[in-house]
């Protein structure tokens, strides 16, 4: 039987060839290319000075604490995860002596990472929330409004970067959240906004805090990147804090990926704060009504991992030190590609580079200067100019200043 008959006769025949996605088919490209000066730039992950993946010493340790412990069995965990990663979770994100925590007013899920617990959290207020239209900002991480539109919610978007300054378009945000339908739900980045690196000032978080909270909007933060961004932890959750100490109810999602290193073992939480303990009992009720049938409970491992990391006190400052040294190579590699591109007298601004913080930085490169990095210079990145500081290092960083140049002065 020849290979076109089989695929006449397969049940699947009119299914299509999917797109890859804009964001891991940088790495499918990549993969395929045989060049050794190729570099990149398009991973959110962190990566050392040699361009390698990094375990966390804190990591390997907590590991070798829980081979060791004869007690530890691979029973299911509840619907809800592992209480005490749960409750450590909570309070990372709102502080220690959060009143909220102290009322029984927030419950808090495991779930799937942190696009688990979007995605749970989208699943939730889809079913149970009057208001099914959530704003997310523009630009924003590519699965956001994929997450939110499976989950049955209306995607619509405020503006957030604007492409003259490269920083926030704070004046459209405000123009946006305050035509905004009382009680929309609004996605917020806790810090270090993907893709764009730029946070809004503490002054403007409280402006957008009154804004929200006078029209009723639902605030649901995405907080990927806690203590990776400025190195501490309290200082990353400053806006989600802002947002819970005013009594008023809000949703976060939390991942552990980047800032303890766990990819791959899909550790996050989803926490709902809401106005007395009833109701967040009651919530919580209903979250595990949405959980069951998705995946009916969360891996115990990564939770594990954390849950050691955070109830140690010599675990957890040793993991604050290794946290706070990522943070500080990807400032250090802001500098040093500045630098470097002020040396090669480079045209353009390029200060937004130190201004933004985080994993990413949004250069302003558009998509065809991305296209000629990439085949004159096999360098890797989104199309919307997005690069992962991470993936820099101090000797890659003049082959990219080679290309920047080449490309701002030869390409529209």
């Amino acid at each position: 039987m020849s290979a076109s008959s089989d695929h006449a006769n397969s049940v699947f025949a009119t299914v299509v060839q999917a797109p890859e996605d804009p964001i891991l088919g940088v790495t499918v490209a990549y993969n395929k290319d045989p060049s050794p000066d190729k570099l990149n730039l398009g991973v959110g992950a962190y990566r050392t000075e040699e361009g390698k993946p990094l375990v966390l010493n804190v990591v390997r340790k907590a590991e070798q604490l829980l081979v060791n412990d004869p007690s530890r069995v691979k029973e299911y965990l509840p619907i809800t995860g592992l209480a005490d990663f749960n409750k450590l979770s909570a309070k990372l994100i709102f502080g220690a002596d959060s009143l909220a925590i102290q009322e029984n007013r927030v419950t808090t899920v495991q779930c799937l990472s942190g696009t688990g617990a979007l995605r749970v959290g989208a699943e939730f207020l889809a079913r149970h929330y009057h208001e099914r239209t959530i704003y997310i900002p523009q630009p924003t991480w590519g699965n956001h409004p994929k997450v939110f539109t499976s989950a049955g919610l209306s995607v619509k978007t405020y503006r957030y970067y604007s492409p003259n300054t490269r920083g926030l378009d704070f004046q459209g945000l405000l123009e946006d959240l305050g035509s905004a339908p009382a009680g929309a739900i609004v996605l917020l980045h806790a810090c270090a906004h993907n893709p764009t690196g730029v946070d809004p000032t503490s002054d403007q978080w409280e402006q957008i805090r009154q804004l929200m909270r006078s029209k009723g909007l639902l605030p649901f933060f995405d907080s990927a990147y806690q203590g990776f961004a400025s190195g501490s932890l309290d200082a990353d959750a400053a806006s989600v804090r802002m947002f819970v100490a005013d009594g008023g109810e809000c949703l976060a999602a939390q991942s552990y990926a980047k800032n303890m290193g766990l990819y791959g073992e899909r550790v996050g939480a989803l926490s709902i704060v809401c106005k007395t303990a009833e109701v967040a009992s009651r919530v919580e009720s209903q979250l595990k009504l949405v959980i069951r049938p998705m995946y009916s409970n969360p891996p115990i491992h990564g939770a594990s991992i954390v849950a050691t990391v955070l109830k140690d006190r010599d675990l957890y400052n040793e993991w604050t030190v290794e946290l706070k040294a990522m943070a500080d190579r990807i400032i250090s590699m802001r500098k040093q590609l500045f630098d470097a591109l002020q040396a090669r007298g480079t045209p353009g601004d390029w200060s937004h580079i130190l201004k933004q913080i985080g994993m990413f930085t949004f250069t302003g490169l558009n998509a065809n200067q991305v296209a000629f990095m990439t085949k004159e210079y096999h360098i890797y990145m989104t199309s919307d100019g997005r690069i992962s500081m991470a993936g820099l290092s101090s000797r890659t960083v003049p082959n990219l200043t080679e290309a920047i140049h080449a490309a701002v002065s030869s390409v529209a």
